[in-house]
């Protein structure tokens, strides 16, 4: 399925070329340094449009308001302190009625992704929080280093069509100096001898596609695992703002065409020049993997 994933609503675009990874290797859910798409329903196409915000008609960046669409985010752990576990909490409400929102549809097997990074991009992580009978959402989370940092709840709720993003910055305590974004390059590490390189460079307003191979020991990885319902998910964050876009490939498992590796291939339009952040999280031998790469499309042809 080659459906072109605009970045519109969502101003976390995916740009040119990558670069090396922050402390990549480790598990999605625990990574210390190194979505969304549209479907029409729960089982069904992938790979159109989502800004994250479950509209292309918005005008606002996905991941940029609190409140969105009828619903808040509201975090009740506005603090954390850096390198030490924290149980982060949160709700969604309804605008109308300030209630909890407590029924939800499902999005790649579970009902809320929720996305950390820091504002200077070099910590990410990919959650699954769990809910409490009166809509409470928790999620023990060690965010490594002080600075600030926005956390972006991704949900469905549910007989709703589409998507919604919110965001909220989250203050992570102790020294803090930011570090620079790596320069770009083509090629990211993951860890434990996992490499994956690019083929395609996004360009502003123009559809291209991305290829994205993964090897091991330099030999090419044949037997991706499916990781929530794909072979590779991508999760892009503009530098400055931290638009969100939660990007899924073109294909599926079980779909007649798709391989299960070495490449998963994404289309892509990137909104305007910048400097992005880009995040690649593939499973293999039982464990979730992230390569982060840093994308300028200022450069691209």
């Amino acid at each position: 399925m080659k459906t072109g994933l605009r970045i519109t609503a969502y101003a976390t675009a995916v740009a040119a070329a990558f670069t090396a990874a922050y402390g990549v290797g480790t598990s999605v859910d625990s990574v210390s340094t190194p979505a969304a798409h549209s479907e029409r329903s729960e089982h069904g196409e992938r790979g159109h449009e989502d800004a994250g915000s479950g509209t292309g008609t918005t005008s606002t960046p996905a991941g940029l308001q609190m409140t969105a669409h009828g619903y808040t985010l509201g975090l009740r752990t506005p603090r954390a302190e850096a390198g030490t576990r924290t149980d982060l909490r949160f709700t969604i409400t309804r605008e109308s009625s300030g209630a909890p929102l407590k029924t939800y549809a499902k999005e790649h097997g579970k009902e809320l992704h929720l996305i950390i990074a820091s504002r200077d991009l070099t910590t990410y992580r990919h959650l699954h929080p769990v809910r409490t009978a009166d809509g409470t959402w928790s999620v023990p989370a060690t965010l490594p280093k002080a600075g600030d940092h926005r956390v972006f709840a991704d949900f469905r709720p549910a007989h709703a069509k589409e998507k919604v993003t919110l965001g909220a910055d989250l203050a992570v305590t102790g020294p803090y100096a930011p570090d620079k974004l790596p320069p770009a390059k083509a090629t990211a590490k993951a860890g434990d001898g996992y490499e994956v390189r690019l083929t395609g460079t996004p360009a502003p307003g123009k559809p291209r596609e991305l290829t994205l191979r993964v090897l091991r020991d330099g030999k090419p990885v044949t037997d991706l695992q499916p990781y929530l319902g794909a072979y590779g998910h991508l999760v892009a964050l503009r530098a400055g703002d931290l638009a969100y876009l939660h990007v899924h490939p073109n294909g599926e498992p079980g779909d007649g065409s798709t391989k299960p590796g070495p490449t998963v291939s994404f289309t892509t339009t990137a909104p305007s020049a910048g400097t992005y952040r880009l995040f690649l999280d593939f499973r293999h031998e039982g464990k979730v993997r992230t390569a982060a790469f840093t994308v300028n499309t200022a450069h691209a042809h």
